[in-house]
């Protein structure tokens, strides 16, 4: 592992860079190319799996060379993007650069910055610490429920708040507090809108998902019932984890960089005690909940503290809107709670293209069960448009 880890560090280099494109192609509105850059590291994975991983002795190495490759190929991709609107780096422009306010600027509000970002990262390494100390497999039940709750936080939270952050800071500057708003009330609608059928979906059929992704060869009928109540305790935080996406870059544009880190540390606090208190009880399924309930934490007082200020005037029709959401969602619960009681996901195992196809089936039903009755309720995909001005 030390080895590896070793070869790999490039791999910071590269996406330290690929991370300063997408901030700029992003403030230009270019979001295809950033968004679609870290499936060059999947591919890379996948490949040198398939392929370079039988020639060697220790195939694990072949990981090693994808990560590597993955790193330059998502940099190189950018390159074109960043040439085409005319913001390629000038080497000649470096020393004037450093002395550019502005820069100075940027400079000292990353500090903050990048403490908010280690406070989630110190949680990991918390949880995983204490899940080493569990039942064995408890790191791994964890980190594949990771995987699956992860799916929808990347499709809808970093997909707003990277849309939403070059928007909120132009009506920042622009000194416009109505369009401010309405941003961010677009994002904060369309997150409960997706994300809450997310977490329901994930709660009700994380048997079903963890069985047919997952199970088989090493994976057996036991890590499947030791991850799937993992994921669901990821569920209960998923509109947390998620609207934190949305929230944050609120006090980003205003590069407000303290109050963000303030409440993460809050948010820590709050796992921590849902550890303590949890752990004892639930072993590896109270670390999932625990981060869920610091996930709701932040959230939440992101939102309080941007009402408190005034920066967020919210319509007057959220109580609405919530009453219409709610016959939806209780049918996509019952339909899901009915059809997974139905299966026992672990015993088709003999059966996998069955299981899938049930599976699939389930879920193409809940999507369509949902969005129809949104639709009969008035909902429409134009009224979720991002229009800014």
């Amino acid at each position: 592992a030390t080895a590896m880890t070793r070869w790999m560090f490039p791999y910071i280099l590269f996406m330290s860079l690929v991370a300063c494109a997408a901030g700029v192609l992003n403030t230009y509105e270019r979001f295809a190319v950033p968004a679609a850059t870290p499936t060059l590291l999947n591919i890379a994975f996948i490949a040198f799996s398939l392929w370079l991983a039988p020639h060697l002795a220790q195939p694990i190495w072949a990981l090693v060379a994808a990560v590597l490759l993955g790193g330059a190929a998502q940099l190189a991709i950018q390159v074109p993007a960043l040439a085409k609107i005319g913001m390629l780096p000038r080497w000649s422009g470096l020393r004037a650069s450093a002395r550019d306010p502005a820069v100075r600027r940027i400079l000292l509000l990353m500090g903050p910055a990048v403490f908010s970002v280690s406070v989630a990262q110190i949680a990991i390494v918390i949880n995983t610490n204490i899940a080493s100390h569990l039942a064995t497999g408890s790191v791994s039940w964890i980190s594949y429920a990771d995987r699956l709750m992860e799916f929808p936080t990347a499709l809808l939270g970093v997909a707003f708040g990277t849309v939403l952050l070059p928007s909120l800071s132009r009506a920042y500057a622009a000194e416009q507090a109505d369009e401010y708003s309405r941003l961010l009330d677009w994002g904060l609608r369309l997150t409960c809108l997706l994300a809450l059928p997310a977490a329901i979906g994930l709660g009700l059929s994380a048997e079903a998902m963890v069985a047919v992704l997952y199970q088989g060869g090493k994976f057996t009928a036991r890590d499947v019932a030791q991850t799937a109540p993992a994921l669901a305790g990821y569920a209960i935080g998923l509109l947390g984890l998620i609207a934190v996406k949305i929230l944050a870059p609120a006090f980003y544009s205003r590069q407000d960089m303290k109050t963000p880190v303030t409440i993460g540390l809050a948010s820590l606090a709050v796992t921590l005690a849902g550890n303590a208190a949890l752990v004892p009880w639930l072993a590896h399924v109270g670390l999932t909940v625990s981060i869920s309930l610091g996930a709701l934490a932040n959230a939440g007082l992101l939102l309080w503290v941007l009402r408190r200020r005034g920066i967020y005037r919210p319509r007057a029709d959220w109580a609405l809107f919530f009453a219409k959401l709610l016959l939806p969602l209780a049918a996509l619960a019952a339909l899901l709670w009915f059809a997974n009681s139905r299966f026992d996901w672990v015993a088709m195992q003999s059966t996998p293209l069955l299981r899938v196809a049930w599976m699939s089936g389930t879920i193409g039903a809940a999507v369509a069960v949902y969005f129809g009755l949104l639709f009969a309720l008035g909902f429409r995909p134009r009224d979720f448009l991002l229009r800014t001005k």
